[in-house]
């Protein structure tokens, strides 16, 4: 398994190899000690696990949470095949208002791990395509940051055959400027302290 960073701060792509044979495929979603040694902390532990099942050109996000108490996510994709988003909300972040962008598939052994703080938006390419949230704490609705996918501001490449489907919260969602100032938005330094509550390495890894 290997753990790359994306050009935000604070998400990550996880890849794994993928032993086949003829019953089918095996490989590794999550594993914390290799994750742990990238981050410098012991990652938050997961306590819920969602699951979303969306059809061609839906588009969900852009969604975060406060902090605190914070989200981390694993995401993956395990049916169809979804082009997925970070963006960073953390005002004061460096990268305030930037995003990233990777395509993940249910056939690919790969992931996508979101620190608390940055938002997360994907569309599905593919009918009946299924995405698991592994996350490190219980959903709270009135923790939930939403910030609309199509700000022009953020500008979002969404590639998109058509208007896409959003939900009623989605589409009135505010900019991610009206967020910021009705704010919304966690700060980078709540954010970069959650480091330090997670525990240090040393701890982590038992040296």
């Amino acid at each position: 398994m290997t753990v790359r960073p994306l050009d935000i701060s604070g998400a990550f792509l996880i890849s794994s190899r993928s032993f086949t044979d003829e019953r089918g495929a095996f490989f590794e979603v999550y594993r914390e000690d290799v994750l742990t040694d990238v981050l410098g902390y012991q990652p938050p532990k997961i306590v819920q696990t969602n699951y979303s099942v969306s059809r061609s050109n839906v588009l969900r996000g852009i969604h975060g949470a406060a902090v605190p108490p914070g989200l981390a996510k694993l995401v993956t994709c395990v049916r169809g095949s979804m082009l997925d988003f970070v963006v960073d909300l953390r005002t004061g972040s460096p990268t305030f208002g930037k995003w990233d962008m990777i395509v993940l598939n249910g056939r690919d052994a790969a992931s996508l791990y979101v620190e608390e703080g940055l938002g997360h938006a994907f569309v599905a390419l593919d009918d009946d395509t299924c995405v698991q949230y592994q996350l490190s704490e219980l959903y709270r609705p009135q923790d939930v940051i939403t910030v609309h996918p199509l700000d022009p501001e953020i500008g979002l490449p969404l590639r998109l055959p058509a208007a896409p489907v959003l939900s009623d919260r989605d589409a009135a969602a505010p900019t991610l400027r009206e967020a910021a100032e009705r704010g919304l938005l966690p700060s980078y330094d709540s954010c970069m302290a959650l480091r330090g509550v997670h525990g240090p390495i040393a701890a982590a890894v038992g040296r």
